[in-house]
């Protein structure tokens, strides 16, 4: 469960993996703070989807914790989910933001450069997120993640989320960044791992380690 007052540093956002069941994944929001909950696809059809996202949101949403539908707007609408997720061109953003405005959250993912993450953030959606889900299978988060949420954090108000590795130890690469989230998926959720302990882990090493934001 999350505390009133969340912590100010770099905060978790949980990225929901490729055929985890949702009780897994609701087993993660009893390990301490997460800021949000992204769900993909994942290759599901449209009716399974939902259902899927059906199961998850409220669990999330009584932890306290927002959840982010990628990719769907229709089923984002239908499950009351808090945002939506999209890789999509400058122009699209803008659309999609101007469309959801004072409803849901909109999330910008897809960018591999710097002009392109500056071309996105030039339509202010509401975090930009370095990484691609299911990719996060090497012990350390991506170099390139990483040098574009240190350059983003450093240049850009608009908040960034960084796609951290499969090992736990990795949330503390991207919260040096400066980067405002870091996401976990396989950290959290391959076979094997507790979902509970393995977020508990990655708070208490935020606490340690994470520098504070307006220090």
């Amino acid at each position: 469960m999350n505390d009133a007052t969340p912590p100010n540093r770099c905060r978790i956002v949980l990225i929901a993996p490729k055929d985890a069941p949702a009780e897994r994944i609701a087993a993660a929001f009893e390990g301490g703070d997460v800021a949000s909950l992204i769900l993909p696809e994942n290759g599901m059809d449209e009716a399974s989807f939902q259902a899927f996202a059906e199961q998850i949101v409220p669990l999330a949403q009584a932890a306290g914790i927002a959840v982010v539908i990628a990719g769907d707007s229709r089923i984002a609408g239908r499950v009351q989910a808090d945002g939506i997720h999209v890789e999509v061109s400058k122009g699209e953003l803008a659309e999609t933001i101007e469309h959801f405005q004072g409803k849901m959250m909109v999330g910008a993912g897809g960018a591999k450069t710097r002009d392109d993450a500056l071309e996105l953030g030039e339509a202010r959606p509401d975090y930009i997120f370095f990484g691609r889900f299911g990719y996060d299978n090497k012990p350390e988060p991506h170099p390139r993640n990483l040098s574009l949420g240190r350059w983003w954090a450093d240049m850009i108000q608009i908040p960034c989320i960084v796609m951290a590795g499969s090992d736990i130890a990795s949330v503390e690469t991207v919260a040096a960044t400066g980067a405002e989230f870091v996401a976990l998926s396989s950290a959290v959720f391959a076979d094997g791992i507790d979902p509970k302990a393995a977020v508990a882990t990655a708070n208490a090493m935020l606490d340690e380690t994470a520098p504070r934001f307006g220090d």
